[in-house]
């Protein structure tokens, strides 16, 4: 390795600890329609809104200013194996500045979804080394903004951006041969593999997003929708996070999966702002390991089965 090569490595790996240091315990990055009301004239804002039907952004309507984000087109590998796999640094750039981002935009993404839609968005702009300072998630989305304020059914179309992502940090993800090897061959202790779907899909009696139902063998189920109201589409509090995550020990790393990328996202924001330092979300989750074929899976409300348990 050339000396040119060993001081970037140190860089990026000193960008990632300050990116680290600067999520774990904090919900700074949470915002209220009363907040995004003060900062809609802010010319460095980008708002962007990922609804689960994407055309109701026509239909019903989205908040004014707001940059349509297609969750699959525009949050995935379109020529990748499962699709909702990470998209490449040059799409999602790409992407990016075609919604008119720039390296110093103010971007403020909601959904219609609890805001799981919103962290897959938010955490990509992470992975790909964008200001963590500079990224929002609106809680209540347009169910909270419409108590007061209209909603627009004109297409927004932003001048072109020129924001530049940097490689992805290899501390935020892993694929499944790290699983395969630290959760199942070697059982490393300092590793805890969350499951973050809905239960009865963990269990395997509910079967969605792959050929195959249950688990990867040795995750823990803890779901990370419970930790937000379906009413209010907001967060819980502090204390009922830390609750729903009681079982998860601070001082391991975690690998988080669900189905198709968007409540392991959603789960990661919530147990870094818990304080958890290293949290690591599974590139494909359950719709790659779910539907290759060779790969084990656990039925049932237990970690391992008889085959792995020992």
């Amino acid at each position: 390795m050339t000396a040119n090569a060993r001081w970037m490595q140190w860089v990026l790996a000193l960008l990632g600890l300050l990116t680290a240091q600067a999520l774990a315990g904090s919900r700074d990055f949470l915002v209220d329609a009363d907040w995004l009301e003060r900062h809609l004239d802010d010319e460095r804002l980008v708002l962007l809104e990922v609804r689960y039907y994407p055309h109701r952004y026509f239909t019903v309507g989205h908040i004014p200013g707001a940059v349509q984000v297609e969750r699959f087109r525009d949050l995935g590998d379109n020529a990748g194996v499962p699709l909702v796999r990470f998209p490449s640094r040059a799409a999602f750039q790409a992407t990016l500045r075609r919604w008119g981002v720039n390296d110093d935009s103010l971007i403020v993404i909601y959904d219609d979804s609890r805001t799981a839609l919103a962290s897959r968005l938010a955490y990509l702009l992470v992975l790909y080394g964008f200001d963590p300072g500079r990224v929002k998630i609106l809680e209540g989305g347009t169910t909270e903004w419409t108590a007061f304020n209209a909603l627009s059914r004109e297409p927004v179309i932003p001048r072109r951006g020129s924001v530049t992502l940097r490689p992805a940090d290899r501390g935020l993800y892993v694929e499944w041969t790290e699983i395969y090897d630290r959760v199942l061959s070697r059982r490393d202790p300092q590793v805890v593999l969350v499951d973050a779907r809905p239960y009865a899909m963990y269990t395997g009696e509910v079967v969605k997003n792959a050929v195959r139902g249950g688990h990867i063998p040795g995750a823990v189920n803890v779901v990370s929708l419970d930790g937000t109201d379906a009413q209010t589409q907001k967060w819980l509090s502090v204390q009922a996070l830390e609750r729903l995550y009681a079982g998860i020990p601070k001082d391991r790393t975690l690998i988080v999966y669900c189905h198709d990328g968007y409540r392991m996202a959603l789960a990661w924001w919530q147990l870094r702002s818990l304080g958890y330092r290293d949290v690591r979300l599974y590139n494909g989750g359950w719709a790659h390991w779910g539907n290759a074929l060779s790969l084990p899976v656990v039925e049932g409300s237990s970690p391992y089965d008889e085959h792995y348990a020992l």
